[in-house]
């Protein structure tokens, strides 16, 4: 089927805003090609420090003629999603022996869980660490000593963090590599109950507790649709990595062998001929467009609307949140999974999965069916279901949903919209996530009730203070402020609010958890309070405006009267907990719909930089 015409459009619009961004990049990462640092050109000395303790392979480096994948680990052994990578490098070792190529493990990066850190100190490093895990990711590749990329990360900012690293080494191939969800437990739907009781006082924290731990049991992402599984939506299809690899659980024999698949396939497209596919050919605006549009049609992550342009920035790509809210109103949300519904990641996968559902937007022309991918196939590969005979791995043409609670076919969506509005008004620019929202309350109208913390807003909530129609405002909460933590913590606190039948929502330049759903809630405001921001402005009790339908957000006050007033004073920097070490990111970082990195800010700086350098020496010469 032709693609849609919004669709065509919108890639059109991206693709004439990154032209000279774009091409300037596609230059680099072919200088890095053809001049970079690489085996071929290192000195003796360098590549004896590089193979020194190889072990059995080092006969195969020395002799230079195999493929040696580097292995960019977030391996850790606390947090559930990332245990499972413990063995991968050991495996994958083995695996590249299969095909006459070797592995190596580049270097590591840190991963940290917004779930444990959620309403701490800690949260405030968060975003922050994005760039960390990129600059990670490039200190790895910069030996020098890889003709291909083997990522292996699966959360919230390290997925981003390790995409945008790579793609600095854009002219290597590069795989994402999964680990997979862990088994059902508590069902989500339960766990959020059990919290909105604690927030009443109707249970105690050991039966909150016992829940959390029903709920979060094992090795493997969470299971309900956060952003942890959002990216492994958003890199599946992107097609960068293995067909159907995304949502299968840890230590199945399934999931071993679509590792040992992408050991293989990742060796070949290394290698030099035909297969080769550097990810800065994959990463192109039509794969950003995919990946937007499978955000929108699963009703993913709201922090995508900042990770994916940071992204995008780092293979010469823009992107903004009007090119989101244009496709949402064409791509139809096709998947019902915690915080949108009652299943869970895994019911999806039993469902049919990524392959039922791309086959479902692929017959509707809403994606690109001819972007470069590291499957051998193309795109089309996507759309198959992977599955094991013995020990043969195979695919499948993708069925129809075996479960139309969970998973729709375009003709039948849960949505006819992608459920992301763009909210603009004289508070900012904002992203309103109505997927999970009843139609009833896309538009409220209340009393604004003015925080400068979440902890500030739970403590009036125990004194009754919210007991009523409010919008609750929380400023000082963007990247400039505190790093933008994420606000989960408030989510049962005015959930309990709407249930007891008042009109309730959020404004705030701050972030929710991808597990936030049915408070109508605009977020990632901006400009932030902290760089002067109309939020600054708001008292309490000014008439706010919420409208997902019109996609507008106002403080109802004359502007003569907001403009006479004094802006709200800074609260001072978070220290402790190491926040003081990233001051540096909070004084640099652009803003949320950029992508909230002060690294790609920088960046983009030397790059401009050095192409006037350049202009300034060839017309000298000239």
């Amino acid at each position: 089927m032709s693609l849609h015409p919004v669709v065509s459009a919108v890639t059109d619009r991206i693709v004439t805003r990154s032209a000279a961004t774009r091409r300037r990049y596609l230059a680099l990462m072919a200088r890095n090609a053809a001049n970079g640092i690489a085996r071929p050109r290192m000195a003796c000395g360098n590549l004896a420090h590089g193979w020194a303790a190889s072990g059995e392979d080092k006969a195969r480096l020395t002799a230079g003629r195999a493929v040696n994948l580097g292995i960019v680990t977030s391996y850790n052994d606390m947090l559930s999603a990332h245990q499972p990578y413990g063995r991968y490098p050991d495996q994958m070792k083995l695996f590249a022996r299969e095909v006459g190529a070797t592995a190596q493990v580049a270097g590591a990066t840190p991963a940290m869980c917004d779930g444990v850190t959620q309403g701490q100190e800690g949260m405030e490093l968060s975003l922050f660490s994005r760039d960390v895990i990129a600059m990670s990711t490039a200190i790895a590749l910069s030996h020098g000593m890889f003709e291909g990329t083997a990522l292996l990360g699966i959360c919230d900012k390290i997925v981003p963090g390790l995409l945008i690293g790579a793609l600095r080494f854009g002219h290597l191939p590069a795989m994402l590599i999964p680990a997979g969800p862990m088994t059902s437990g508590l069902p989500n739907k339960e766990k959020q109950r059990i919290r909105q009781l604690f927030a009443e006082g109707k249970v105690d924290r050991a039966a909150l507790q016992a829940s959390e731990d029903a709920s979060y049991h094992g090795p493997g992402t969470c299971t309900f649709y956060g952003t942890a599984n959002t990216n492994q939506m958003m890199v599946e299809i992107m097609g960068l990595m293995m067909p159907d690899s995304a949502f299968v659980n840890p230590g199945t024999p399934l999931r071993q062998a679509l590792t040992r698949a992408a050991t293989h396939r990742l060796a070949a497209i290394s290698a030099a001929g035909p297969e080769h596919r550097p990810l800065a050919q994959c990463v192109n605006e039509r794969a950003i467009v995919n990946a937007a549009i499978g955000l929108l049609a699963t009703g993913g992550s709201t922090n995508h609307a900042i990770h994916l342009p940071a992204i995008a920035r780092a293979a010469g790509i823009t992107i903004d949140w009007e090119d989101l809210d244009r496709l949402s109103s064409v791509v139809p949300q096709l998947i019902r999974v915690y915080p949108n519904g009652s299943a869970d990641v895994n019911a999806f996968q039993a469902a049919g999965g990524m392959p039922t559902m791309i086959a479902s937007l692929l017959d509707a022309g809403l994606l690109h069916d001819t972007i470069p991918t590291v499957s051998a196939g193309g795109f089309r590969d996507y759309a198959r279901r992977a599955e094991l005979t013995g020990e043969a791995l195979s695919w499948r043409t993708a069925r129809p949903s075996e479960d139309t609670a969970v998973l729709r076919d375009i003709s039948e969506p849960f949505r006819t919209d992608g459920g992301m509005r763009l909210l603009i008004g004289n508070l900012g620019r904002g992203i309103c996530k109505t997927s999970a929202v009843d139609d009833s309350r896309l538009v409220i109208e209340a009393p604004a009730a003015v925080f400068e913390s979440q902890a500030d807003v739970i403590a009036a909530f125990k004194k009754g203070a919210l007991d009523r129609d409010v919008i609750v405002v929380v400023r000082f909460q963007g990247p400039d402020a505190n790093g933008m933590p994420e606000l989960h913590q408030l989510t049962p606190t005015l959930a309990v609010l709407q249930d007891r039948g008042h009109r309730v929502a959020l404004v705030t330049d701050g972030r929710m958890s991808g597990a936030s759903g049915k408070v109508p809630a605009a977020i990632h405001i901006g400009p932030e309070a902290q760089a002067g921001g109309p939020l600054a402005l708001v008292q309490d009790g000014d008439p706010i405006r919420m409208d997902a339908v019109s996609g507008t957000i106002d403080v109802l006050v004359e502007a003569a009267v907001l403009a006479a007033r004094t802006p709200a004073p800074h609260p001072p920097a978070g220290v402790g907990t190491g926040r003081e070490l990233f001051t540096l990111m909070r004084s640099r970082i652009d803003s949320a719909e950029r992508g909230g990195s002060a690294m790609l800010e920088e960046m983009e700086l030397a790059l401009d930089e050095a192409d006037a350098a350049a202009a300034e020496r060839e017309s000298a010469a000239a």
